[in-house]
């Protein structure tokens, strides 16, 4: 099965089925291993600590960025928690039923919403990151202070070239053109 195999399988499957391919294969590893990590960090993190909470991952990068920006516009939030704006809307309403979070017009502008944590939303804050960031010791657990940095700052030079040069980079791929529309993986109905 699949799940049960360890890393080091999966790359050696990889490259035996890719083996006549010119492949940049540590680029190949990076990015896959990126996906790795984040995704287990992700469904751990959710699976202890936000499970307690009854939030997911999104719901709580959504209550960090506003408990650490402050009260925000929610093209900000979006932005920031590297959401669609339809999603941040749908888990911003979630959290607003919960009595989490504030949604409120903008004071010269009616177009804007503006999202702020209620006392219970800063109440909650409080209690799920010293946890959280317990967590995130953990799944860093076999890594030094020093490793732990150097990781970070490699990841952010991942997210900058993305961020620099990654529109560029989609343009001169799609030869100008749009992106095709997402499509849900459904099959279409007959």
């Amino acid at each position: 099965m699949p799940g049960h195999r360890s890393i080091a399988e999966a790359e050696k499957l990889a490259a035996a089925k890719l083996g006549g391919f010119p492949l940049r294969r540590d680029q190949m590893a990076a990015v896959a291993n990126i996906h790795r990590a984040a995704s287990a960090v992700r469904q751990h993190l959710e699976n202890s600590v936000l499970r307690g909470a009854d939030l997911t991952w999104t719901a709580f990068v959504v209550l960090w960025v506003v408990w650490v920006w402050g009260e925000s516009e929610t093209r900000h939030v979006a932005e920031e928690a590297g959401l669609s704006k339809g999603t941040l809307t749908g888990v911003s309403r979630t959290l607003e039923r919960r009595g989490l979070i504030r949604r409120s017009s903008h004071p010269s502008d009616g177009r804007l919403v503006l999202l702020s944590l209620t006392d219970e939303g800063e109440a909650l804050m409080r209690q799920v990151f010293p946890a959280f960031n317990d967590e995130e010791a953990f799944v860093t657990e076999r890594l030094t202070a020093g490793e732990c940095r150097g990781l970070a700052e490699t990841l952010r030079q991942v997210v900058l070239q993305v961020e620099e040069h990654g529109e560029e980079r989609r343009l001169a791929l799609l030869d100008g053109a749009a992106p095709a529309r997402r499509r849900s993986g459904r099959r279409p109905k007959s």
